[in-house]
């Protein structure tokens, strides 16, 4: 059995950290992208909702955007009173 060289040994091992760190790595730039782009598609709803409550504000009736196309895509539904979950 060969002599186990310390210094060899520790390239190895670093060899195989940083293919692992690199993994890492890219999930971490995947992640922020991702969290970078809710936030845009936050704003992005946001501004949605003010430019179509605009809207409604200068005349426009709900069907008549509805018949453009233009309907409010994302209102929340409301549960009606007393349905909720009771304990």
């Amino acid at each position: 059995m060969a002599p186990i060289d310390l210094e060899t040994t520790q390239n190895q091992a670093r060899k195989l950290l940083d293919s692992r760190i690199t993994s890492v790595t890219e999930l971490v730039k995947a992640r922020q992208r991702r969290d970078e782009l809710l936030d845009q598609v936050k704003e992005a709803e946001r501004e949605n909702k003010r430019a179509y409550a605009r809207a409604l504000r200068d005349g426009w009736s709900e069907d008549e955007l509805k018949k453009l196309g233009l309907d409010e895509t994302n209102r929340t539904r409301r549960r009606p009173r007393g349905t909720a979950n009771r304990e």
